[in-house]
């Protein structure tokens, strides 16, 4: 057991996947001599070489095409997008290859392919820097999509998405680089599986990637005034985890979606949909959703603005329990 930073154990968690097959290379934009921007593959390039850590041209339509090749010759490549707004030049790729290849071979051809993306707001960078693409990947078939939130997961996770045979989206919250946690290196909980971080009686808050620390710090503050709120970290954007989300929902009969994308046609559209369908007549409000809004990303200093807080999070914690709120400013 070891406390690392989220980014450093990611760097471990590609540490030991490198070390313990030898089939496994990492592809991307400064990743190696530079370590990355975020310096998560820090030293690997010096101490497994540049042929296993193999700084790429600023092509990611390339790098994820060699990528694919490399798959089909049996290696397990993990290509980092550098940020998350950069990804746009590889999405034929992924969603017209990678996602494809095991349907349209039969079954013959597996894509051990893993796709790490920084992405979300929250770090004062310029555009195509703070985007947050997960549902567009989420929405096509052929692809695993998964993000982490704390650092135990993404030492996990990383190694668990490196070792399937298909290929996976790993979404990585990146103003949650420096956040410190317990790593304990023999944790294996599912990666396509949900967890409840926190247990609670009144409402259900989901979230995932930099929002799970937001909606624990709401469930906190909404105990001062008596409310149980219970979080669940989803972990997993495709395939979701209905099983954990209704045993949730069912209990608290109330339920509060959050994340950074915009909110029309977002992951929280899709779980307020699926919820409606399979929790109906257990639900006493309808499914709120707090998130971006539909617009661009904003400039660096209205950031704080579009993302979702505390604030706006409790607000849709209090429509859901027809209490005073923004909204409707009546009291049931």
């Amino acid at each position: 057991m070891s406390e690392l930073t989220l980014s450093k154990a990611i760097g471990t968690g590609l540490r030991r996947a490198l070390a313990e097959d030898d089939r496994v290379v990492l592809m991307g934009e400064d990743i190696g001599k530079l370590g990355g921007v975020f310096r998560v593959t820090d030293g690997l390039q010096s101490e497994f070489g540049p042929e296993r850590v193999m700084d790429m041209p600023l092509a990611e339509s390339g790098i994820i095409g060699m990528a694919v090749g490399m798959a089909f010759r049996g290696f397990r490549p993990v290509v980092e997008i550098q940020f998350d707004g950069f990804i746009y030049p590889g999405f034929d790729q992924i969603v017209a290859q990678v996602a494809k290849l095991h349907a349209r071979t039969d079954g013959r051809v597996r894509m051990p392919l893993t796709i790490r993306v920084p992405f979300g707001g929250g770090i004062g960078a310029v555009e195509h820097h703070s985007e947050s693409p997960e549902a567009y990947f989420a929405h096509t078939a052929g692809l695993r999509v998964v993000s982490c939130s704390n650092p135990q997961d993404a030492h996990t996770m990383i190694r668990q998405a490196i070792a399937s045979d298909d290929p996976v989206l790993f979404f990585e919250p990146k103003r949650r680089y420096w956040t410190k946690g317990e790593v304990d290196e023999s944790c294996d909980f599912p990666m396509d599986s949900a967890r409840v971080v926190v247990e609670g009686q009144d409402v259900t808050l989901l979230a995932y990637g930099p929002l799970v620390a937001t909606a624990v710090d709401a469930a906190t503050a909404a105990s001062d005034e008596g409310i149980s709120v219970e979080v669940v970290d989803l972990r997993s954007l495709s395939p979701l985890d209905y099983e954990t989300i209704e045993a949730s929902v069912r209990k608290t009969g109330r339920v509060v979606i959050t994340h950074e994308a915009a909110e029309f046609g977002g992951m929280g559209a899709e779980l307020a949909a699926g919820i409606t369908d399979r929790c109906f007549y257990s639900l006493e409000a309808p499914p709120q959703r707090v998130t971006g809004f539909d617009i661009p990303y904003p400039p660096a200093r209205l950031e704080e603005h579009f993302l979702p807080d505390l604030d706006r999070i409790l607000d849709a914690v209090d429509r859901v329990l027809g209490r005073t709120n923004s909204l409707t400013g009546w009291t049931a």
